[in-house]
């Protein structure tokens, strides 16, 4: 059963998986959700993204109707039924299904939803010659470190990004970098890691929080502030974090050279050590 779906307690093909119209997820965007990847068939940092569904869920008072257990149990059947050597899963909490009005009921039964897909990676070759960004205006709102559904301002800002024929569209605000559309952003000068901090202006990535630990293990200095576009621009290395991109490269930015216009030192170094975490 390729392409899995799982409603509320059951498993279907994901082509016959539905919800209802008056679902709060589509009325409204009222939910949270989280991406997890496998490697070797298995969920990477399972716990983890279990975790940051939790908090968003906490954050929206929307109750959480599975625990990690349940969870794990679901998603190794799922993966079971997909058969997929390797696989993308996607986790979905909405509020439920009411009548539409923007205040909700008490005691909603939360809808949940989880696809399995095939994981396609990166090409060896993109991760080898790094890819060009865009800089955009960051319009979000202010609670980014909550995984919710509303993710319009970074659908538009991808869009924009992939109209523009580059990889990503990294969102800055007054000034100052806070993430990519689909990733968290590191700033390297020299031996130091600059990044966003943990915070309701970035979502903070389960990628990241690994990334960061290498980084202190290799010892590179770190600095969780938000760079500046300047600091962006002379940047000796920038690269992405994120569940499917892993570590990637950004060897130009709004048509700038970053760097030697390669993947740097620092980026290969903590690629290969993170290789190693996932082998």
């Amino acid at each position: 059963m390729p392409e899995t779906a799982f409603v509320s307690g059951r498993f279907l093909p994901l082509a016959d998986a539905k919800v209802p119209i008056e679902d709060r997820g589509f009325q409204f965007g009222d939910g949270v959700y989280e991406v997890i990847r496998t490697y070797g068939g298995r969920p990477f940092k399972l716990e983890a993204h279990f975790a940051r569904l939790n908090r968003s869920a906490k954050a929206l008072d929307l109750r959480q109707p599975y625990s990690l257990e349940q969870w794990d149990g679901y998603i190794s059947e799922g993966l079971r039924l997909a058969g997929f050597r390797e696989s993308k899963i996607y986790l979905q909490i909405t509020r439920g299904v009411a009548p539409r009005d923007h205040a909700f009921p008490p005691d909603l039964q939360p809808t949940v939803v989880m696809t399995i897909r095939e994981l396609h990676a990166l090409p060896t070759a993109v991760q080898a010659a790094g890819v060009d960004a865009m800089t955009v205006q960051d319009l979000r709102w202010g609670r980014c470190d909550i995984k919710s559904l509303n993710l319009l301002p970074n659908v538009l800002a991808r869009q924009q990004a992939k109209q523009a024929g580059v990889f990503e569209a990294i969102l800055v605000k007054n000034g100052e970098v806070t993430e990519g559309s689909v990733s968290n952003v590191m700033v390297v000068e020299g031996r130091t890691l600059i990044t966003a901090p943990e915070g309701p202006l970035i979502l903070s990535g389960v990628t990241r929080e690994v990334v960061l630990a290498l980084a202190r293990r290799e010892g590179l200095g770190l600095k969780e502030c938000c760079p500046s576009r300047e600091q962006l621009y002379a940047a000796t290395e920038v690269f992405l974090t994120g569940t499917t991109v892993e570590l990637l490269s950004v060897v130009r930015i709004d048509g700038k050279v970053i760097g030697t216009g390669q993947p740097g030192p620092v980026t290969r170094s903590l690629a290969k050590r993170f290789a190693e975490q996932t082998a």
